[in-house]
């Protein structure tokens, strides 16, 4: 496993901190609306959510905390230490935005959540890296990248369009792994169907 890397390491604090920040050291400050996405037409809307929504997490489950932050410990070293910081930093980044922007025009309701962003490092992890294998809780066998962000982007495809209601934003996650997915291939960096 490759050591923690400096922006990996920084956007862990900072999500940690405003997941505390909100919910426990000033609650009676009432920020949940501004680091949380809602929809376009409504009054709560601010334009400024489309990139602090990516920071905040549910308040009430410390598990959807939780588990972004341990898919961006596990392979944000990997993405970052192959693309170098400012390139890593742009992709998760730019993942997040176009992940509000698909959940504002494809979907309804308040998202919050670093997952798109970490959809767009995941899916950059699998063009980069297609064979590398994978495990995945509680599945006990290991995956090729490619197969499981496949098997991911799929769900949340299907899931999306069916407009099942499962409290995952699946079109937020398909925004953040189409960006992925496009500055990895912009950037010359895929390996995936070479030889």
């Amino acid at each position: 496993m490759i050591p923690l890397t400096d922006v990996v390491k920084n956007l862990l604090i900072i999500n940690v901190l405003v997941y505390v920040t909100l919910n426990f050291l000033l609650p009676q400050l009432e920020l949940q609306p501004y680091f949380s996405l809602y929809p376009y037409e409504s009054e709560m809307f601010k334009p400024i959510q489309v990139v602090t929504s990516m920071f905040n997490h549910d308040p009430r489950s410390f598990s959807h905390l939780l588990f972004n932050m341990m898919g961006l410990y596990f392979i944000g070293p990997i993405v970052e230490h192959t693309l170098g910081p400012k390139r890593f930093l742009f992709l998760y980044l730019s993942s997040g935005l176009l992940s509000s922007l698909f959940h504002l025009f494809f979907a309804n309701g308040i998202a919050v959540g670093a997952s798109g962003a970490i959809y767009g490092v995941l899916l950059s992890l699998a063009l980069m890296y297609p064979n590398l294998k994978m495990m995945i809780f509680p599945i006990p066998f290991e995956i090729k990248a490619i197969v499981l962000v496949g098997i991911f982007i799929a769900y949340d495809l299907i899931s999306g369009l069916n407009q099942f209601s499962t409290g995952i934003a699946h079109f937020a996650h398909l925004g953040g792994a189409a960006m992925g997915g496009f500055l990895t291939f912009y950037w010359g960096m895929s390996t995936f169907g070479r030889r």
